[in-house]
C-alpha cells in the first residue's frame, strides 16, 4: 500500500506492508545513496508484518522526485516530521518504532522525541564519513533516550561495528540503552564478501531476527 505524503519539499511516499493484527509499526527511512528497496529494508517489510509488525517505509521527497543527490539533513528531518502524522494515524494507536538506514538512521534518531517514536532501529549508523575520524555522528545517536538498536557491519567504512562500541564506550555517562550488534563481514551495505562469514541470506535472516526481537522486548517493557 502506497500513501502520498505532502510536505514543504514535494511529495514523499510511504510503502506500507501491513501486519493483519498489528502489535507495532515500524517506521523506516532510507541512505543518501540509495532507497526503500535496499535489502535489509526490503526483508525487514517482507518478513515482519507476518510478527505482528507493519512495516512502513518512508521515501523522501528527493528520491520520489527522481533526484540523484539527496537532501540537507534539515530538509530530510523535517520532511520526516511532516510524515509523523500520517505514520501516527496508520499505527492506530500501537507503539511507532522509527528507524532506517544510514542518513535514514540519523534522522529517526534526531527526530526520536518530537516523533514520540517507542524505540529507535539503526541499520549501518554512519558515524563516520569514510576517511574522515575527525567527523563524528556520535552525538546523533546518543540524541533518544528511548531504547537504540544498532545493526553494523564489521567492515563498514563509516565506523565498522568494533569502532562504534568503542567510541560510544568512551562517552561520559551511560548509555545503556544503546544496543550494537555485529553484522560479521558485511559493509554499509549490509554486502558481504565470499570469504566472509555470512552470506547476503545470512545477513537479512540477522537483520530481520534481531529486529524482531528487539521490538518484542520493547513492548514487553511498554506492557504490550
Amino acid at each position: 500500500m502506497d500513501v502520498d505524503v505532502p510536505t514543504a519539499a514535494g511529495p514523499g511516499r510511504l510503502v506500507v506492508a501491513p501486519a493483519e493484527h498489528p502489535r507495532a509499526l515500524l517506521w523506516l527511512g532510507h541512505g543518501a545513496g540509495g532507497g526503500i528497496g535496499a535489502a535489509d529494508l526490503a526483508a525487514l517489510a517482507a518478513e515482519l508484518p507476518a510478527l505482528g509488525v507493519t512495516v512502513a517505509r518512508f521515501e523522501q521527497p528527493w528520491r520520489v522526485a527522481g533526484m540523484k543527490v539527496a537532501s540537507r539533513p534539515p530538509a530530510l528531518d523535517a520532511a520526516w516530521l511532516e510524515a509523523a502524522p500520517v505514520v501516527a494515524e496508520l499505527a492506530a494507536g500501537v507503539p511507532v518504532i522509527a528507524g532506517g538506514r544510514s542518513a535514514g538512521a540519523r534522522v529517526a534518531c534526531r527526530t526520536a522525541a518530537e516523533t514520540g517514536a517507542a524505540a529507535v532501529v539503526c541499520l549501518a549508523f554512519p558515524l563516520h564519513p569514510p576517511g574522515r575520524p575527525d567527523v563524528t555522528r556520535l552525538d546523533e545517536l546518543l540524541t533518544p533516550t528511548v531504547p537504540v538498536l544498532v545493526l553494523q557491519g564489521d567492515r563498514d567504512t563509516f565506523g565498522g561495528a568494533e569502532l562504534l562500541r568503542t567510541e560510544l564506550a568512551a562517552m561520559p555517562g551511560d548509555h545503556g540503552n544503546v544496543r550494537i550488534v555485529p553484522v560479521a563481514g558485511a559493509d554499509h551495505g549490509m554486502k558481504t564478501l565470499k570469504a566472509s562469514p555470512l552470506t547476503a541470506h545470512d545477513v537479512r535472516e540477522l537483520v530481520v531476527a534481531t529486529t524482531a526481537a528487539f521490538v518484542d522486548e520493547v513492548l514487553g517493557s511498554s506492557g504490550r
